[in-house]
């Protein structure tokens, strides 16, 4: 007896959700190589993703598994700039974002697995651009319209704490939930690419280039209405401890860019580790290549006003 379509297809569904969940609880996000690595399933591997298209459905399910959406290659090396463009609409919708049709035929395969996707309320994966070539995959999403007329789809986004279980967010509340979680993953993926890639993927105050033991540190933090974006200039790549340093005002950057050590850690003696951190007093940190990716002065001297007041 053959193996029941729906069945095969809930399985494998599955599955691909499982080692999503995997890879994003070890990284801030996804390369082309591994979505295109797909992911296993009885002894094979299956595709996640098409790399010729964005809209994917691998030949063993019954529906749709995943849509895409990929950040454009630019002309020059430098990227970031324009970044946000890219995620707008996510950023200013409160419930849906559009998703165009694959061509102008609403009956091709692609549109139309969008459709049966949406009839059937299917959980999917949505693989969002962050950077060329590097995705946030935000699971479950779901096709939540599909126009004829206008050749567009409406995404929606469930409860991204719910692999096991993926509902349809039926109420507004719900729906208004997931995505916000889908912004400020977004908001943080996007801000980390940008911070690092400005800075050669090195640590700021130590040089570490161990992308694995760095963080994108906020200088002012994201809870600052005004002074709080996550851009650049609000941004200094650390290694996790120094990120912890200077989330504790053991460690301050000034206004002309030079570090100072707390005499608490200054009075300290042990070891090569806290050697190695208090000989950064009075130095200058690493710069990015480009003068407006610098830290802004104005949020160092307000960071640094506070690590003044706690030394």
């Amino acid at each position: 007896m053959g193996i029941n379509i729906d069945s095969l297809d809930e399985h494998m569904r599955r599955a691909a959700f499982e080692h999503v969940r995997l890879l994003n609880a070890t990284r801030d996000h996804l390369t082309s190589g591994e979505l295109a690595g797909g992911f296993p399933f009885e002894g094979a591997r299956v595709p996640l993703v098409n790399p010729q298209r964005g809209i994917f459905k691998p030949r063993q399910m019954r529906y749709l598994l995943s849509i895409r959406t990929v950040f454009p290659k630019p002309g020059a090396r430098i990227w970031y700039d324009d970044q946000r463009h890219v995620q707008r609409q996510l950023f200013e919708s409160n419930d849906f974002v559009d998703y165009a049709f694959m061509g102008t035929d609403p009956d091709a395969a692609d549109n139309r697995w969008l459709r049966e996707a949406f009839e059937n309320r299917i959980p999917i994966i949505y693989f969002i651009g962050i950077a060329p070539g590097r995705f946030t995959a935000i699971v479950p999403s779901y096709v939540a319209g599909w126009d004829r007329s206008t050749l567009e789809s409406s995404i929606g986004f469930g409860d991204p704490n719910t692999y096991e279980e993926a509902r349809f967010p039926d109420t507004e509340p719900a729906r208004r939930y997931a995505l916000r979680a889908v912004q400020q993953r977004l908001h943080q993926a996007s801000f980390r690419q940008a911070v690092m890639f400005a800075y050669d993927g090195r640590c700021a105050l130590s040089g570490l280039p161990e992308a694995l033991l760095l963080d994108a540190a906020h200088i002012v933090s994201d809870k600052h209405e005004v002074l709080g974006q996550p851009v650049v200039p609000n941004g200094i790549p650390l290694s996790k401890i120094h990120h912890a340093a200077f989330d504790a005002h053991l460690i301050g950057i000034d206004p002309d860019f030079r570090m100072h050590v707390s005499a608490r850690l200054l009075e300290q003696h042990d070891g090569p580790m806290l050697e190695a951190m208090k000989s950064l007093d009075r130095q200058l940190i690493r710069l990015p290549a480009r003068d407006k990716d610098r830290p802004d002065r104005d949020r160092l001297a307000m960071r640094f006003e506070t690590f003044q007041a706690r030394t």
